[in-house]
């Protein structure tokens, strides 16, 4: 995977310090809520050219690490019914 440094940033003269694709002013949150709502990535990249395909790919990569850190943390405290 590309460092995160070469893929987004927050900076708090753009979108109040939101975190956003290297760059541009798409917020890594859009990306998110297309995937959310069943919208293919290239229909993402489609309405936000700006954000490269290896920008879109390494990022959900990296969303889908944390979600897959984040189940095996509740798996592994959750408490026995």
């Amino acid at each position: 995977m590309v460092p995160t440094s070469r893929i987004v940033h927050s900076d708090p003269d753009i979108l109040r310090g939101t975190t956003v694709f290297v760059g541009t002013r798409v917020s890594i949150k859009i990306l998110l809520d297309y995937l959310e709502a069943g919208d293919s990535l290239n229909e993402f990249l489609d309405h936000f050219p700006s954000v490269t395909r290896e920008q879109a790919m390494s990022t959900t990569g990296y969303a889908y690490a944390a979600l897959e850190l984040a189940k095996e943390m509740l798996t592994a405290y959750a408490n026995p019914a």
